[in-house]
């Protein structure tokens, strides 16, 4: 059986060091009240098996304190994870793994590869729609992902009954937002896309950006081409974005919590998400 590569396994338990390089300085602190009792490092921690184990909020397995209690109520743990929501925590962590990516010289972005996937809701909630392709009802994700398997951009989210090419607008001025924040250069980026996002407005959109398409065309139907210029196309970047983006989505379902969606508040499921995109991120760093 062939060895794994130590840079395929994704944390899912972060020590005090590395909490306190990679998470804490991307929360905000409180300055009133009596100091807690257990630690942000302990909190944020349980918040992470509750992504990887995918289990309930209140069969969130606690630890014991020296008198045979639990340590803390899962209601204040899931209260945290509420306000580090509401507060851009989250968002501002992701953040942060691009740009030490980008600092250590771990981005290939010599070429972007996008791809969508949808989750299924079985509970409902809001921001939901039924897809005809895949037969459930449930939401939609499009993230851009490095040639190294790094998630680069912020994803865009839609309905289950979207259709992904109109997302492609909205999700372009994500990733040259993260690009500015953290000093990356887009320009010649190749950006490698499905044939579902073949459109004189998505390639219009990119090429206004600096960068370059690799989509391939798609006849919706058609037996021969529109008669127009013939678009640019690399077969063999195309072949590598499947292996790209269907790795990344394949370590994103590592995080149970994520496989269905629960929350019936789309912004928790998505604050998860990010969170499961920040450790994908920090698996360079966070080797067990």
């Amino acid at each position: 059986m062939p060895q794994i590569q130590q840079w395929q396994w994704i944390p899912t338990h972060l020590t005090v060091e590395q909490f306190e390089e990679f998470v804490l300085p991307h929360l905000h602190l409180g300055r009133r009240g009596p100091q807690p009792k257990l630690s942000l490092h302990a909190v944020f921690n349980y918040i992470l098996k509750l992504l990887y184990l995918g289990c309930q909020w209140k069969e969130l397995p606690i630890e014991k304190d020296k008198d045979g209690q639990p340590e803390i109520h899962y209601t204040r743990i899931y209260r945290t994870f509420r306000r580090f929501e509401a507060q851009g925590c989250f968002a501002a962590i992701f953040a942060g793994t691009v740009g030490l990516l980008h600092q250590q010289a771990l981005l290939v972005i010599s070429v972007l590869h996008g791809d969508g996937t949808t989750t299924a809701a079985r509970k409902g909630g809001d921001h939901l729609g039924f897809s005809g392709h895949k037969h459930l009802k449930g939401d939609k994700v499009v993230a851009f992902c490095d040639r190294n398997c790094n998630v680069v951009a912020p994803f865009v989210s839609a309905p289950g009954n979207r259709n992904e090419s109109p997302l492609l607008k909205a999700a372009l001025p994500q990733v040259t937002r993260i690009a500015h924040h953290v000093g990356l250069d887009l320009s010649e980026t190749i950006v490698s896309l499905d044939g579902v996002y073949d459109s004189r407005a998505n390639r219009k959109a990119i090429f206004n950006r600096g960068m370059v398409p690799n989509i391939p065309e798609n006849l919706r139907g058609r037996k021969t081409s529109k008669p127009r210029r013939k678009p640019i196309f690399n077969p063999a970047l195309f072949q590598e974005r499947f292996r790209t983006t269907e790795r990344v989505f394949a370590w994103e379902d590592k995080f149970r919590r994520l496989l269905l969606r629960f929350e019936r508040i789309s912004q928790l499921h998505y604050a998860l998400k990010t969170l499961a995109y920040s450790l994908i991120n920090l698996r360079h760093f966070c080797q067990g």
